[in-house]
């Protein structure tokens, strides 16, 4: 194409929401499940808002059996009155243009949200309440079907906006919402916002499904809930809230609720505006600081600590600690490669503050909770200075310092992490065949012998005195907690192969918990995979078929026939020779992968508490839940 043709012809001017639905992936994230169920919470983060300014305290929540979403709040109601700059209706202005409205508090997207997902629908009907009348407008796919029209009367005191609106198939890869999805992020917007009152229905079931959610304790609340099952260190959650206003710019409140547990993981989850800032922040700095700081200071105070003994670390006085940060401000700035990490600088001194002063106080209130708190610290700071004898161990000097790795290792030749994998292998025999069938230039072989300790239950240094876990730790070449250092990972795909019943199950369980709690960015990056092998192998005439499920195997079964069928069942990955393990399990363009993935670090803390840790009863009750998901037990 000549230079001259590019003229003023071609440059698109996109009119309204065009531009949303051209690039939604711009304003929603992405347009599969994720961004589906985020439309729910643009419009939900409104009436949040609302509550936030003291004028809203019920918001309903409702999903239709035509997946269609209604969100009612008895906030003011968005203003109907004509808007000057446009000579248009308030709430027009509101569904029909991008950057326009009057809240910049919550989570939303700065006043894009409700015309986001006015574009991103079929069909949006807004209503309000407010001044005795109900207002009306109707649009699809962004544009004004009806103009805002009164369509009854209220009474003087109600007011209140209702929203319902049709993802648009079209945009969507599917418009089939999740209960369980929403349910998790509306009861953490309860706890968040003390008081306030979600009521969350599904009538799409046979059964209609409705929970409700209203914490007047807030995060004091969420901590609780964190923490229903494990055993705690003090009857209730710790508390400390304070608010500055003198600079409008930096007006800001702050709230911190903690609870030590008896756990040797930190949960500690931090918000922004109600947005869950995965990477932390200013404010997580600052309460790290001023909770080091003020553990040190009443130790010393009170003689716990000597003059010659040094110092708590952060590693010491945060084990076991679930904590929530809260903070809620005017203009939030974020940072970071997911945008989830607060940079606002003056944030850091105003949370400091605020633990500072108040653990100072509740610690002189309380000594006896105190020294349970220093306790338990102090037994950290000694199991950590024998785990870092004994990670000493762990280390490798350089990449290329072979002699560092563990012998039972089977590596590969090639040393660019992300060509290579590993294949953590159960047992002896597995290993013998995973060695054998293998690809020698990118997949390397890590058999283990038995189960690995459940970390879940085991203190630091006793976790790196099993042989098996320093293994793992040496070979994967990045270090553990808050030493990981992925830039040294040495393998981008790290694959669990156990065998297909309860103990290759058990096995892989402990893995992904020693995984989640010491490894965790591992799993965030998707280097973790489970392999999936085969559990038949089908035998008839000339044909040979593996199937990797009971239901596989019987819709097998019934295309091929029945009869003169020879069916061997794989008790063991031993049983397979190299050349079937390598293309049934391991052959990269044949193979089957599960990818471990966490989009829910609370719910998977919850879970991993529940499967591997101390208390039975949850454990008991979960099992009779979903016993009836485990169709075939093979004991």
């Amino acid at each position: 194409m000549e230079q001259n043709t590019y003229d003023a012809s071609q440059i698109q001017v996109l009119e309204g929401l065009e531009a949303v639905r051209r690039r939604p992936g711009m304003y929603i994230g992405s347009t599969d499940s994720r961004g589906l169920h985020h439309l729910v919470y643009e419009i939900v983060d409104n009436a949040i808002d609302e509550a936030m300014a003291g004028f809203c305290t019920h918001i309903y929540v409702t999903i239709h059996p035509d997946n269609s979403v209604t969100v009612i709040d008895n906030g003011r109601g968005i203003p109907v009155d004509t808007q000057q700059q446009t000579g248009k209706s308030a709430l027009e202005v509101a569904l029909t243009m991008l950057h326009a409205g009057g809240k910049f508090v919550s989570g939303g997207l700065h006043g894009v949200g409700l015309s986001v997902v006015n574009a991103l629908s079929v069909k949006l009907i807004a209503e309000v309440r407010r001044n005795g009348s109900v207002y009306r407008q109707i649009c699809e796919r962004g544009i004004k079907k009806t103009e805002v029209e009164i369509v009854g009367e209220c009474g003087p005191d109600e007011h209140g906006t209702s929203i319902t609106f049709h993802p648009d198939p079209e945009i969507f890869d599917e418009v089939d919402y999740v209960y369980d999805i929403l349910i998790k992020r509306l009861r953490e917007l309860a706890f968040l916002n003390a008081g306030v009152t979600i009521v969350v229905t599904d009538e799409r079931p046979d059964e209609k499904l409705e929970r409700t959610f209203h914490f007047m304790g807030g995060i004091r609340e969420f901590v609780g809930y964190l923490n229903k099952n494990k055993t705690v260190l003090e009857s209730e959650p710790i508390y400390f809230s304070a608010s500055q206003s003198d600079n409008p710019l930096e007006t800001a409140s702050v709230e911190v609720a903690m609870q030590y547990n008896d756990d040797y993981t930190e949960n500690i989850y931090t918000y922004a505006n109600n947005i869950c800032t995965t990477e932390g922040g200013s404010h997580l700095v600052g309460f790290k600081t001023a909770l080091t700081r003020a553990i040190n200071d009443y130790a010393r105070k009170n003689k716990i600590l000597k003059d010659n003994d040094a110092n708590l670390t952060g590693d010491d006085v945060r084990e076991g600690l679930t904590a929530i940060i809260s903070v809620k401000l005017v203009e939030p700035q974020f940072e970071g490669q997911t945008k989830t990490k607060l940079g606002n600088a003056y944030i850091k001194g105003m949370v400091d503050s605020a633990v500072s002063e108040g653990l100072s106080i509740y610690m002189e209130e309380h000594p006896a909770e105190s020294k349970l708190m220093i306790d338990k610290c102090l037994q950290a700071s000694r199991a950590r200075e024998a785990a870092r004898k004994a990670r000493d161990l762990t280390r490798r000097k350089t990449a290329l310092d072979s002699t560092a790795l563990p012998g039972k290792l089977a590596d590969c030749s090639e040393k660019d992490p992300t060509k290579c994998e590993l294949f953590i292998v159960e047992g002896d025999s597995a290993g013998g065949s995973a060695k054998e069938g293998r690809d020698r230039h990118f997949q390397a072989i890590l058999p283990l012998r038995g189960k690995i300790l459940n970390v879940e239950k085991t203190r630091l240094d006793k976790m790196l005195g099993n042989a098996e876990i320093r293994c793992m730790i040496t070979a994967f070449g990045a270090g553990m907690d808050s030493e990981f250092d992925e830039s040294k990972l040495r393998y981008h795909k790290i694959i669990c192969m156990t065998d297909a019943d309860v103990d290759g199950s058990h096995i892989r369980t402990l893995l992904l918990t020693f995984f989640f709690r010491h490894m965790r960015p591992m799993i965030e990056k998707g280097y973790v995979y489970i392999a999936q092998p085969p559990l038949y192998l089908i035998k008839k005439g000339n044909l040979e078929k593996y199937v990797y499920s009971d239901e596989e195997l019987e819709r097998t079964l019934d295309e091929i026939g029945r009869d003169r069928i020879t069916v061997q069942r794989y008790k063991g990955l031993g049983e397979m020779n190299p050349e079937q393990l390598w293309d049934t399990t391991m052959d990269p363009d044949k193979r089957i992968m599960l990818q471990v993935t966490m989009d829910d670090a609370i719910a998977a803390d919850q879970i991993f508490t529940v499967l591997m840790g101390d208390q039975v009863e949850p454990r008991r009750e979960f099992i009779e839940l979903n016993s009836k998901l485990v169709a075939d037990l093979d004991i």
